[in-house]
């Protein structure tokens, strides 16, 4: 991925979250080939190389829940999720299946556990 297409992915999902501010470069991560694997995701070059890709960009978000800046609990993404209908619930649904099976956090556990959720082999899809 050339820097600009890599600046233009990043602008888009930007865009998209309706991210406000101006270090909003700060809430959007990326990764390259060729560069080091970011702290926080040690498996990303890997992954990245199965699936093809040259370059990743994600959310670099704080958490929230309920309007609010707080870390729900297992239990209320839970509920929540299971409050959903239509295209947000199949939406959703199909977020969680298709997130990579390195992501392995208590809520996908809990998700899969008590929704049914298995994971789903899915590539580089975009959301």
């Amino acid at each position: 991925m050339l820097p600009k297409e890599l600046q233009s992915a990043k602008e888009a999902l930007y865009d998209r979250e309706g991210i406000t501010g101006n270090n909003w470069t700060s809430r959007i991560g990326s990764w390259q080939r060729g560069e080091a694997a970011p702290d926080p995701i040690p498996a990303l070059p890997d992954w990245a190389q199965a699936q093809g890709l040259d370059a990743v960009v994600w959310t670099a978000l704080g958490p929230r829940f309920n309007g609010q800046a707080i870390l729900p609990t297992a239990d209320q993404v839970v509920q929540y999720l299971r409050t959903l209908t239509g295209a947000v619930r199949d939406n959703a649904e199909r977020y969680v299946r298709c997130a990579p099976r390195q992501i392995d956090t208590e809520y996908r556990r809990r998700i899969e556990s008590d929704l049914g959720w298995s994971h789903w082999e899915c590539g580089a899809i975009a959301f």
